[in-house]
């Protein structure tokens, strides 16, 4: 804890500190200080109930998905089935709209692969100025062999999208477009309610990377009007190597297989393949089935919390580093929207972002600094990239201390 700044007790610190219990990683120290973790948009942390399905399935139940006939083939099978009911629950969706990836990043490649075979030169694809580089590179490699136009919504100073100008971008020409949820760089939530709706008016698809969303609470494919939705599994407390594309059955039906093999066929012959139902289709060769495991556990987890006592949390969290920083020498706030997730960027006027996420990690401080896989966004800022404080449910007072008590340091030594 700083001696220079002391946090007064959250008004949520009790559930938080219950919520912490739950994950073992974050006991450690780092350079001899308490690890506090504020790297949460690059990857969440797992709950102990995770680690210990993963676990159970290798030391117990370790088999082949959907080809046995044999007892732990049958269980195995039987659990990888389940959880994809409970995805299917979780987002609104049904079990034959959801398709097991091995991320996000995979997941828009499936969708901008198969899209790539409809598109023509004249048509027009959409992204934000806010996205992931696995938002788009792979449209942009749509639109090289296909013909098509990729256009970009502008962002404004503060982080928010230009929505008279998105609408302003759309046109018959438009045949999908791609956009964030929640911004990884700098927090800003969009209203992706709108921008689908908005879309459908002028006939397009809606395709949503929700990667960001999911730590933070439920997400809503329907209330979102999402045709495809993308998120991760180590962004919502689950295993690296998973992930979900949730797609509209017609449009999995029509959308060409990403990948060939076994498991995703009806019949196989020289002369040609018919392809299993979907979502079999789209899930060639023997999946991470201890990892999808882990993001079911990982779902039933967070289905078991108070989500409206989580936000309040996060977004006291928010607001008192905010304020905090805001209150030190030589940093600006990057990313203002009014509406955020629990996600701050800044930068330091006199030291490049890598040497204060350096001195910060020696404080047992982790944060990300760099570019966020956001480059065009950076240039929108002219930054090289920002140091980025995310955080989560289990978070506290105690980790942003460590956090001020890192950027006076910072201070010392660059001023």
């Amino acid at each position: 804890m700083s001696d220079l700044i002391e946090i007064p007790e959250a008004p949520t610190a009790t559930a938080a500190a219950v919520l912490r219990r739950d994950f073992a990683n974050l006991r450690q120290r780092v350079y001899g200080h308490p690890l506090a973790y504020l790297d949460n948009a690059a990857t969440t942390q797992k709950p102990d109930i995770v680690i210990d399905r993963i676990h159970r399935f290798y030391a117990t139940e370790n088999s082949n998905v959907h080809r046995g006939v044999h007892y732990l083939s049958q269980q195995a099978t039987d659990a990888f089935e389940q959880v994809r009911a409970t995805v299917a629950n979780y987002i609104g969706a049904s079990p034959s709209e959801i398709v097991f990836t091995s991320g996000t990043t995979h997941g828009v490649n499936m969708v901008a692969s198969g899209m790539a075979q409809r598109l023509q030169p004249g048509d027009d694809v959409i992204v934000s100025a806010l996205e992931h580089h696995a938002n788009i590179v792979p449209w942009q490699i749509a639109c090289e062999r296909s013909g098509a136009t990729l256009r970009v919504i502008p962002v404004d100073d503060g982080g928010v999208l230009d929505l008279t100008a998105y609408g302003e971008l759309l046109s018959d020409r438009t045949k999908i477009v791609a956009v964030g949820h929640t911004s990884n760089a700098i927090g800003t939530i969009n209203p992706v309610s709108e921008i689908s709706r908005l879309a459908h008016e002028a006939g397009a698809v809606v395709l949503v990377d929700a990667a960001q969303a999911f730590a933070h609470g439920p997400v809503d494919v329907e209330e979102l009007g999402a045709d495809f939705l993308c998120f991760s599994g180590h962004k919502m407390f689950g295993p690296t190597g998973t992930g979900v594309l949730f797609g509209r059955r017609d449009l999995l039906e029509a959308l060409p297989p990403f990948q060939g093999g076994g498991d995703m066929i009806d019949t196989v012959s020289f002369e040609g393949t018919s392809y299993a139902d979907v979502p079999h289709k789209h899930e060639a060769g023997t999946p991470n089935i201890a990892g999808v495991l882990g993001l079911g556990a990982a779902i039933e987890y967070l289905r078991g919390l108070d989500w409206e006592l989580i936000q309040r949390h996060e977004n006291w969290l928010l607001e008192t580093a905010t304020e905090q920083l805001r209150r030190l020498s030589g940093i600006t706030i990057v990313g203002t929207a009014p509406n955020k997730a629990s996600v701050v960027s800044f930068v330091h006027h006199k030291a490049h972002p890598y040497d204060v996420g350096t001195v910060l990690d020696r404080m047992g401080v982790a944060v990300r600094t760099g570019h966020h896989c956001a480059m065009p966004l950076m240039e929108r800022y002219s930054l090289p990239g920002t140091v980025r404080a995310s955080f989560a449910l289990y978070n506290n007072g105690a980790d942003i201390e460590a956090l001020l008590a890192g950027m006076h340091k910072v201070e010392s030594l660059f001023s």
